[in-house]
């Protein structure tokens, strides 16, 4: 998958065994969270190695997806998020910096508000809060999929290439379409109230809409006047040209975004000095 050497190993985490890879070393370490019916490969190849040349990369693979074999109970975005928090945890990473794309952005987002201690900055890709924020029709579109409509794509290839059960994809697939029935809207005050530092980043043509993701970056204190009130600890980023699918083979794009973000010093504690 890249050209740095991996480190791997399974979390024991909430009765599951959380695959993980680890590459790099120094630096604050920074966590990757993939997208859904991914894994580390599809949604990270060609970020992390350029990722992992100044600092620890540590990218997990969730409930049923890629290396981590499926467990008896339903797939929920919270509960995904608790698994990540304990493995972040159990791997002495608290607190880490988080970058999710898609599915695992809204994970990052969750693990942020849920257990706030294990964070320290989030990138969040193709990220929405809240089921208005993508565009009309959409969900209603994914609910009416089969999962052989995605035979033969990237992601399925890839789930029978490292899948502890090759025939276990149309669980997944069913598992992950019942979770879109029951993931919440994160309320604004909830959104206004993180503390990290966030980096919201979203193609032209992405999943949510682009109006969602500048009323999250308000949320988040953006949308001010910098020259004046100063730079907020919110950034946005649209890259042009870009679908949600697209988002993965950016890197060149995201890379100095990314990087520069991380890099920065973390903003003064509200109320410091």
């Amino acid at each position: 998958m890249t050209s740095t050497q991996a480190q791997t190993g399974y979390a024991s985490v909430n009765g599951l065994q959380m695959y993980y890879e680890i590459h790099g070393s120094g630096g604050h370490p920074l966590v990757l969270l993939h997208g859904a019916f991914s894994a580390i490969a599809s949604s990270f190849g060609t970020l992390l190695p350029e990722l992992a040349r100044t600092r620890q990369v540590v990218a997990f693979e969730y409930q049923a997806h890629g290396h981590t074999a499926d467990i008896d109970r339903p797939m929920r975005i919270e509960q995904l998020a608790d698994d990540i928090a304990a493995a972040i945890a159990q791997l002495a990473l608290t607190p880490a910096d988080l970058f999710g794309y898609s599915l695992g952005a809204g994970i990052a987002l969750h693990v942020a508000l849920r257990h706030p201690e294990v964070v320290r900055k989030l990138v969040l890709a193709s990220v929405t809060t809240k089921l208005s924020g993508v565009h009309p029709g959409l969900m209603d579109g994914f609910g009416e999929m089969q999962p052989s409509m995605l035979y033969g794509s990237p992601w399925h290839e890839e789930y029978l290439r490292i899948a502890p059960d090759p025939q276990g994809f149309d669980t997944l697939f069913a598992k992950k379409t019942e979770m879109d029935q029951h993931i919440p809207d994160i309320p604004d005050e909830a959104i206004a109230a993180l503390t990290a530092p966030v980096l919201l980043i979203s193609g032209d043509s992405d999943i949510a809409r682009p109006e969602h993701l500048v009323e999250v970056f308000r949320l988040l204190g953006g949308g001010v006047f910098g020259d004046l009130a100063g730079l907020p600890n919110a950034q946005l980023a649209v890259l042009p040209g870009t679908s949600h699918t697209g988002m993965v083979d950016r890197a060149a794009m995201l890379m100095p975004m990314v990087v520069p973000f991380l890099d920065a010093p973390m903003p003064a504690a509200k109320g410091s000095a």
